[in-house]
């Protein structure tokens, strides 16, 4: 059960390389974490307001956090840190699109916070530790994506499957 909304400790602010990073922040406060619940600590944001509006309120939510993963873009972020900030975003679009379900993964996830926290992370990193972060994102990309493949082979199969049972209880052998 959903005990308290995710809180990520974002650094007091982002390195001053690029003008944008108040406003990403600023964003992603807004975004994920503007509100608390009140007589809780689970904050929450207009990402999970707006996901109420069947099929366009997700796809809001999604460009605003496609502006976000721009400006980390323009500010230098490894593409493995790109990367890893998309599945962010994929997640949140795909589990997000959900009814209920979906909203209440929106205060728990938080991934404009992640996504800000995660250009911070790289943005204050000494160049040998960029290397290390950059690694670790690739790993974490990879893990995403071999689950993915087993979740579409298990798919696959399970179709297959389905497949020939009516193709059985059709032909009645």
């Amino acid at each position: 059960m959903l005990t308290r909304a995710f809180n990520h400790r974002l650094p007091a602010t982002l390195p001053a390389q690029a003008d944008d990073r108040a406003g990403i922040e600023r964003l992603a406060r807004w975004m994920d974490s503007a509100f608390t619940l009140p007589g809780t600590n689970i904050r929450f944001g207009f990402d999970a307001l707006i996901g109420l509006l069947p099929g366009a309120g997700d796809t809001i939510a999604t460009l605003v956090s496609l502006y976000i993963l721009g400006i980390a873009q323009r500010a230098g972020a490894s593409k493995a840190t790109l990367l890893r900030m998309g599945v962010n975003i994929a997640a949140d679009l795909l589990v997000g699109a959900i009814p209920v379900l979906g909203d209440l993964f929106d205060v728990y996830f938080q991934a404009n916070r992640r996504n800000v926290a995660l250009l911070a992370r790289q943005m204050a990193a000494a160049p040998g530790e960029v290397r290390r972060l950059e690694r670790r994102d690739r790993w974490f990309v990879w893990m995403v994506i071999g689950v993915l493949v087993l979740m579409l082979s298990a798919s696959v199969y399970a179709a297959g499957r389905l497949v020939a049972w009516i193709g059985s209880a059709l032909l009645g052998s």
